[in-house]
């Protein structure tokens, strides 16, 4: 650990405090580049979807189709915008693992707990930080 930092090898000491095996950590990597995957393919649909809604294609509709239409689009939006930040949260949790940050909350800097990022590998703070900040 020599030339690591202070929040470095804290991180690497909790890590392994955490019980995190390598072939785990793969795992969740693995885990997480698939849902990137996924959800990158999701996004490439959706975003075809909303373009090829052409616009001259609600000619001659009424009040309640044309409302129908754009609510859908709407939607196919929504949707694409929140599974681009999955990605971006994925990613994110990848650059941890590559880091030796993962497992680590960001607010107070202790173990998230192994069950609660097994359950969602996603997570940047502890339960009790979590918490707290939705109490805000």
């Amino acid at each position: 650990m020599a030339g690591m930092t202070r929040a470095a090898k804290t991180a690497t000491e909790t890590s392994g405090d955490a019980g995190w095996t390598e072939e785990e950590l793969s795992g969740v990597r693995g885990r997480l580049q698939g849902e990137i995957e996924e959800l990158n393919a999701e996004v490439a649909r959706a975003e075809s979807q909303i373009a090829s809604g052409d616009i001259s294609d609600s000619a001659g509709d009424d009040q309640a189709d044309a409302g129908a239409k754009t609510y859908e689009r709407e939607r196919e939006i929504a949707l694409t915008l929140n599974a681009r930040d999955l990605v971006a949260q994925n990613e994110r949790a990848i650059a941890r693992i590559d880091a030796g940050t993962y497992g680590v909350c960001e607010s107070c800097h202790k173990p998230i707990g192994k069950e609660r990022l097994q359950a969602f590998p996603r997570a940047t703070l502890c339960v009790s930080c979590k918490q707290r900040e939705e109490r805000r």
